[in-house]
């Protein structure tokens, strides 16, 4: 398979679903942080836009949000993300397995995931993501293996206040097993939401973590480090 090739067609759908316009319904909003959805065109589920604000340069947020060995230190919905290949500096595999959801009543699944970072004009950076067969891990029995249709998040800078970003995530996830989808869209909402809250306490933890004076190489810096 051409990971590659799928990884650049993906961060396209992601920019194609940031520009649409119309049809997205607003199902909750919350301390800031604006979810909709509108039917999606790849599984019998939801495409859900998912909006915040962060006081943070679009650089490092999307360098923090895409570094995968950070993601189980702040993203409350994951026991476990892997990297499992490296494609190139900005495209890699990963294996993730969440939480139970929902009181328990969704069991924690697995997916593998293809994520990749790209930069557009108007210092927009686009992270992608969606799931792929990859060999060496097949579906165990231990885990429902889900299916993420294109994800991602686009990050941009703030028009009137450029120091800080705008960032916009879509998800499209198909739960699989014998999930009722009414339970997943009665659920996803505030997951959404708290992801976002996770991600702006992580980036303040990871920030007073490293010192504000040494983490100013961005991207590519931590990119040349395997």
């Amino acid at each position: 398979m051409d990971y590659k090739a799928l990884a650049q067609q993906t961060a396209q759908e992601i920019l194609g679903y940031y520009q649409e316009t119309s049809g997205w319904k607003v199902v909750k909003i919350s301390k800031k942080v604006t979810v909709s959805s509108k039917a999606s065109k790849k599984f019998h589920g939801n495409l859900y836009r998912v909006e915040g604000i962060f006081p943070e340069s679009t650089c490092k947020l999307s360098d923090f949000l895409y570094k995968p060995e950070n993601r189980v230190t702040w993203d409350k919905s994951l026991k476990v993300y892997n990297m499992v290949d490296k494609i190139d500096s900005d495209t890699f595999i990963c294996h993730t397995i969440t939480q139970s959801f929902a009181m328990g009543s969704i069991s924690p699944r697995d997916f593998i995931d293809l994520v990749y970072f790209k930069r557009f004009q108007g210092n927009m950076n686009v992270i992608s993501s969606r799931s792929v067969d990859f060999p060496a891990y097949p579906p165990s029995s231990n885990y429902i293996r889900g299916y993420n249709h294109a994800c991602g998040y686009v990050c941009s800078p703030l028009q009137e206040n450029p120091a800080h970003s705008k960032l916009v995530m879509f998800v499209q996830t198909d739960m699989r097993g014998k999930l009722s989808p009414s339970i997943t869209e009665a659920t996803m909402p505030s997951n959404l939401i708290s992801f976002i809250l996770n991600a702006k306490d992580g980036i303040k933890t990871y920030k007073a973590a490293s010192g504000h004076g040494r983490h100013h190489g961005g991207h590519s810096s931590f990119l040349k480090k395997k």
